[in-house]
């Protein structure tokens, strides 16, 4: 440091560095080729973290090597990742402050614009993701989220043994699913895709058994429990059309106990539906059939699991409820996936967990226009926990 000047009025720290006579030791941004002289130099002023309360500016002198294979080109920095004027040292600070706050917390703090800590931080995360280790992908999973009106679904895909995403694309089609397999992965890769846990749509089972022939589709358990809650409250409906007067009041307002699982429900809440199970016969089965079929998960066997659905089946033929009849129909369609449940173990619930990180990060940050961005984000919390650390602070 040759150099240095103090506004203790406007608290600016600013300092001159420049390499000493017997220490340079000059790198190709290139090539990586190293060299004894240099071409010529100028100075650089970078922005590097806080001192105390002062903002500190680094003038930092930087040489220019000729190269034989890249020509002229700027020596390379390891302090100095990029062409902004921030340090590395000071993008690191910033990335890390995203992790547990939103751009705009974190632009008040480094007293920054919010576009320029979005940008930082996005540097910080691809420089991440250049130097981890990819993890084998061999069970997968694949869904949709709703992000609105204009942007309509994005399909996510994500690696069920690491619960992280792994792609990101617009629309729900098949040719949407197509690229992944055809831009992302190898065909070794696709290869030895083992299963994937996938919504019961057309697009999704079309496009694994055309790009990834060995894959087992495995049906997600947690749509399918969506699509009985779903006839359990058209019963519901039904039944508070048909019933008038008090009772029609009565069954209009169970709707969110009906929905819950008996074991999640208070002693309070239990006395409630078996008030309404007294009165009206006809949801008390709607109910049962609805509970009964989340232990279809529960067997480890193909044959005990296809026996104990043919029973619940069973129950279905004297009921005279036509929302189930019509799941029962859409579930033996799907047969073949709902049992491939025991062939191949997958984690259930973890595409669901991935949303619900996406949704936070979505909350947290107003909407992200860059796919990648918010990739790399919701990656960067999957490895290293950042919900749990912080819940785990606040308890």
């Amino acid at each position: 440091m040759y150099r240095q000047k103090i506004d203790e009025k406007n608290k600016i720290l600013e300092l001159w560095v420049r390499r000493k006579r017997g220490n340079r030791k000059l790198e190709c941004s290139g090539c990586g080729g190293k060299f004894a002289d240099a071409y010529d130099s100028n100075e650089r002023a970078v922005q590097d973290l806080p001192w105390s309360q002062f903002r500190t500016t680094v003038h930092i002198e930087v040489y220019r090597v000729k190269c034989p294979d890249c020509g002229v080109k700027v020596e390379k920095v390891p302090l100095l990742p990029s062409k902004a004027p921030f340090s590395k040292r000071f993008e690191d600070a910033v990335g890390q402050a995203c992790e547990g706050a939103s751009a705009r917390q974190v632009a008040r703090r480094f007293g920054m614009a919010e576009s320029s800590v979005r940008a930082i931080d996005l540097r910080y995360l691809e420089r991440w993701a250049a130097t981890r280790r990819q993890p084998a992908l061999r069970q997968r999973g694949v869904d949709e989220i709703h992000l609105g009106k204009k942007q309509k679904f994005l399909t996510v895909v994500c690696n069920l043994e690491t619960s992280e995403p792994l792609w990101f694309g617009r629309e729900r089609k098949q040719e949407t699913r197509d690229a992944f397999f055809q831009e992302d992965l190898t065909a070794r890769q696709r290869r030895g895709i083992e299963a994937a846990c996938v919504d019961m749509l057309e697009p999704f089972r079309l496009s694994i058994e055309q790009q990834a022939a060995h894959c087992r589709i495995v049906y997600d358990k947690f749509h399918i429990m969506r699509r009985a809650h779903d006839a359990i409250d058209a019963v519901r409906r039904a039944e508070s059309f048909r019933k008038g007067g008090r009772m029609r009041v009565l069954v209009k307002e169970k709707r969110c106990l009906l929905l819950s699982r008996w074991v999640n429900l208070t002693a309070g809440k239990r006395q409630e539906l078996n008030q309404l199970f007294a009165l009206n016969r006809k949801v008390f089965k709607a109910y049962l059939l609805k509970e009964s079929l989340d232990r279809l998960w529960t067997y480890n066997y193909e044959g005990a699991m296809l026996n104990y659905f043919k029973r619940w089946i069973a129950q279905l033929r004297w009921q005279r409820l036509e929302p189930f009849q019509k799941l029962a129909s859409m579930l033996l369609d799907h047969l073949d996936g709902i049992l491939n449940y025991c062939r191949t173990k997958v984690p259930l619930g973890v595409v669901e967990a991935v949303n619900g990180n996406i949704k936070s990060l979505l909350r947290r940050g107003r909407g992200y226009k860059n796919l990648r961005y918010l990739l790399l984000k919701v990656q960067r919390m999957a490895a290293t926990r950042t919900e749990f650390v912080v819940f785990k602070k606040a308890a």
